[in-house]
């Protein structure tokens, strides 16, 4: 009975390494066809298998694509759990994108304190983005936080031009409410503002496409203008 159990044993790790084996064969050959035969695709970071049997996930930076065994065909766009009614490829980008609050670097951010300042966010915004301004309007409502704002100028040379003049400012903070608040524009003023292009490099590289972006303490990303109850909702929840 015990030799009957050891066979049996033996045979069922085999095949859990010859299935392995076989996994990463797979993978390997998938990376190997689409780089030779899609050099524009990229270089391919991961090939893992997706959670729809005979498919494969194909990782390029953030991006994600679908592929079969082969390589034969490539899918690019959502996949979706109809069973438990969720987006996987959007969940699986969440994961990609996030962003630890702990890694930002806010060296190339300005702070502005309200009351204790025990609650946390950092904004990404554009000064010439209208849905901004409204949500600037609706932050003034919200006490014991502290902004960090990082200068998001992705609506034109003249949105670079603002946020030059806003960084170079003496009271950051001020300059910048003076302008998304009272509408009064910061005076032309020069200096080194390489933390706005940086801001710019950052964004893109975390696919941060629109303003105002909210990245949460807990690192929980919020795209758009919300209003001041829903973001005392995402403070509260954050802490």
């Amino acid at each position: 009975m015990n030799l009957i159990k050891n066979v049996a044993a033996c045979l069922l790790m085999a095949a859990g390494l010859i299935s392995t084996a076989g996994a990463q064969a797979d993978e390997a050959q998938i990376r190997k066809t689409l780089q030779e035969r899609l050099p524009r695709l990229g270089k391919i970071d991961d090939v893992t298998k997706a959670p729809m049997p005979g498919l494969y996930e194909i990782r390029v930076g953030t991006d994600l694509f679908y592929s079969d065994a082969d390589g034969n065909y490539l899918i690019h766009g959502m996949l979706i759990d109809t069973k438990g009614q969720k987006n996987l490829t959007e969940a699986r980008q969440e994961k990609l994108l996030a962003i630890d609050f702990n890694q930002l670097p806010l060296k190339d951010a300005f702070t502005i304190v309200r009351g204790n300042g025990k609650r946390k966010i950092a904004i990404f915004e554009d000064p010439n983005c209208g849905y901004c301004k409204r949500f600037e309007r609706d932050l003034l409502k919200v006490d014991n936080v502290t902004v960090h704002m990082f200068l998001y100028p992705i609506l034109g040379p003249d949105s670079t031009d603002k946020s030059r003049n806003i960084w170079c400012a003496a009271d950051k903070g001020a300059a910048w409410l003076d302008w998304m608040v009272r509408d009064k524009a910061a005076p032309r003023a020069t200096c080194d503002s390489a933390a706005v292009t940086r801001n710019v490099e950052f964004g893109k590289k975390y696919k941060i496409s629109g303003t105002p972006t909210l990245i949460m303490a807990n690192g929980t990303r919020v795209p758009g203008a919300i209003t001041a109850a829903d973001l005392e909702k995402l403070l509260a929840e954050a802490k």
